[in-house]
């Protein structure tokens, strides 16, 4: 897939061609084997496949070029691991840049556009239904505007809008404001098949895959992707590091779950 993102960045998601789903039930497997919000992987990504991954979204320099959160531990002088979390690594979840090392820190509760096209091009090749993907999106974004009636999918305290396309529309962006400049990308993605689920929950800064061990192992090893394997029973909590130094909390935007 030759992705173009100088035309597709600019495009809302109904220019590039997503269509919102005129009901919900392509999503109702996913409602009905996620956990109630226990601050696990498992709640995020249904615990049915045999492997997970963690895919940590990139810190960027002034260039916007970006930086790996091994990069940010070693610097740190702090260990990097499958359950570390940004403010144990760096030593704060307050510090704004590190001269010299990254400017931005990892976004959060969205996948980055060129680091889900990476994701992209991988899943597609463990997938039978390319061609038709489901993409969700949290109400809550302040993104969206659906129609009044509309049937939400009813995801654990964070109800989504379906919408359907082809996996080359994974790297889709919704709105924009000052916070989110180039929009958000979809909180919950899947192909119809059902043979990988891919999700980024609002408040983190992190972005969960779980599919077959060979499609783990190939989002793992990865070159432009910076992943590790995980269970999912894993908890996504700003406190879940137990091996670095643990921060005081983040703000009371985030109040359990910042990772």
């Amino acid at each position: 897939m030759a992705w173009d993102p100088e035309t597709t960045d600019s495009q809302d998601w109904a220019e590039r061609g997503l269509r919102l789903a005129a009901d919900t039930t392509a999503g109702t497997w996913i409602v009905e084997h996620v956990h109630n919000f226990d601050h696990t992987v498992a709640a995020l990504v249904p615990p049915v496949f045999p492997a997970y991954a963690r895919i940590f979204h990139p810190a960027t320099t002034l260039d916007d070029e970006p930086v790996r959160w091994a990069a940010v531990a070693a610097a740190n002088g702090t260990i990097a691991h499958p359950v570390m979390e940004w403010g144990s690594i760096v030593g704060s979840w307050h510090t704004s840049e590190q001269e010299g090392l990254w400017h931005d820190a990892p976004v959060t509760g969205s996948l980055p556009a060129r680091t889900t096209r990476a994701l992209a091009d991988i899943l597609r090749r463990f997938t039978s239904t390319p061609e038709l993907c489901w993409f969700a999106h949290w109400e809550g974004s302040g993104f969206l505007t659906v129609p009044s009636n509309y049937s939400w999918l009813p995801m654990p305290n964070r109800r989504m809008a379906l919408f359907s396309g082809g996996i080359d529309l994974a790297d889709i962006r919704f709105g924009a404001n000052k916070w989110f400049p180039d929009g958000m990308s979809p909180h919950l993605w899947w192909p119809d098949d059902r043979a990988w689920c891919v999700a980024t929950d609002i408040d983190l800064m992190t972005t969960y895959v779980g599919a077959s061990r060979d499609c783990v192992n190939a989002v793992v090893a990865a070159g432009d992707l910076e992943a590790l394997p995980v269970t999912p029973d894993q908890r996504v909590t700003w406190d879940s590091d137990t091996i670095n130094p643990l921060p005081s909390s983040p703000s009371g935007r985030w109040p359990t779950r910042k990772s």
